[in-house]
């Protein structure tokens, strides 16, 4: 699967409805968003039962206002609902593979000390 544009409109609901979410927060002016662009559709067509999405900064102020974004790119990461992992900078591929397979055994319902 391609990577879908969220917005304020479908951001929760792509959240909320699917198990797992990746979510690249991204600029046009950004030149390492540009770099992280590729490896993050290269990724997501690699990973068909997972979602990517990308929120393009500028057209959806509120929305990475809300997700406290200080700096692009950001990757997030959803899991039923609930961000377990977001970080600014871009990712190497090897890097990113590694983030998404810790993120798909990551337990969800693992009790927090």
């Amino acid at each position: 699967m391609a990577t879908q544009t969220l917005t304020a409109a479908n951001f929760e609901e792509t959240i909320t409805s699917n198990d797992l979410v990746l979510v690249d927060f991204w600029a046009t002016w950004c030149g390492p968003c540009k770099a992280f662009g590729p490896v993050y559709e290269k990724a997501s067509e690699a990973n068909p039962d997972i979602v990517f999405g990308k929120v393009d900064i500028d057209q959806n102020q509120e929305l990475a206002s809300a997700a406290e974004i200080q700096a692009v790119p950001t990757l997030m990461i959803a899991k039923k609902g609930q961000i377990i992992f977001k970080q600014a900078g871009a990712l190497r591929a090897s890097d990113l593979d590694e983030v998404i397979e810790q993120a798909r055994t990551f337990d969800i319902n693992a009790k927090k000390d």
